[in-house]
């Protein structure tokens, strides 16, 4: 039997499971699948578990609903705060996590003894093609046409960690997002394929977002995808530098700090339920 606990962060749910003693399950991709599966198994976008770290505090490690492994997720990592505190896994409110994407810092609020928001250090916005990765002629990436279903979009390029690709629409409500989402995120410009985010800006302050996240299609929020647009719109020059980012399931406060030119995402995270998993 596998404990897990259900949590979201503005929707975008993902099974927990503790594995600072245990380790690491067998068959970890399958079971990835398996417990995404929102017929079959226990429902969610993916599989976080939560590992001990030689170097921080905490490693977490990622596994999208198709099984494949992820540098990164803002809306996860809020949660992995909210679990270790929640737990007693710890009782410091200011936490490092270990990723494939680096190094996380996180400040966790605290209400009645249990997370309430989480602000995460997301480090620096990448914007050398190569290192997003995608294939283009120039740095920062900020005019990529690319084609889908017989429609052109103008992407802004962007890692936090993990590939994004930004593009500004008219009307974000409408959008036929795996229409359009699906074919962006395998087009050949991407070696790793890409996160797409479809936004609208509405004032200098607020933008309006979709995403069609890489190996899990359209989720309610992505908070890597979140602080990827802020860092788009404002190079385009369409913002300032500190944003709220709406997405299907919230709101998400996005600042991009130019004096060590980090980029900081506040938001909440919530536990769903706990339960025991039967799993061979």
């Amino acid at each position: 039997m596998l404990k897990f606990t259900k949590m979201q962060g503005l929707g975008n749910d993902y099974v927990y499971m503790d594995c600072t003693k245990s380790g690491v399950p067998d068959n970890v991709i399958s079971l990835a699948q398996f417990v995404s599966n929102r017929h079959f198994g226990v429902g969610s976008d993916g599989l976080i578990l939560i590992c001990a770290s030689e170097t921080c505090d905490f490693k977490m490690r990622m596994f999208n609903a198709d099984g494949s492994e992820a540098q990164m997720c803002g809306n996860g990592i809020r949660c992995v705060g909210k679990f270790v505190y929640d737990k007693g896994l710890t009782n410091k409110t200011e936490i490092t996590v270990e990723t494939l994407a680096g190094v996380k810092s996180l400040r966790l609020q605290v209400q009645d003894g249990k997370v309430t928001k989480v602000k995460v250090d997301m480090g620096e916005p990448i914007l050398e093609a190569s290192h997003i990765p995608v294939i283009a002629a120039s740095s920062p990436v900020t005019d990529l046409k690319l084609q889908a279903e017989g429609k052109e979009f103008k992407v802004t390029c962007v890692s936090m960690g993990n590939p994004h690709a930004v593009t500004i629409v008219e009307n974000v409500k409408d959008l036929d997002v795996k229409k359009y989402g699906s074919k962006l995120e395998v087009d050949s410009h991407f070696p790793e394929k890409a996160n797409i985010e479809f936004a609208k800006v509405i004032d200098r302050n607020t933008i309006e977002m979709r995403v069609w996240e890489r190996g899990s299609g359209e989720t309610f929020a992505c908070g890597t995808g979140a602080c990827a647009t802020a860092v788009s719109c404002h190079l385009n020059g369409f913002t300032g530098e500190e944003v709220t980012v709406k997405l299907l399931g919230g709101d998400l406060h996005i600042q991009w700090n130019k004096e060590n030119n980090h980029i900081y995402m506040t938001g909440p995270a919530v536990t769903v339920f706990e339960g025991e998993l039967e799993y061979d």
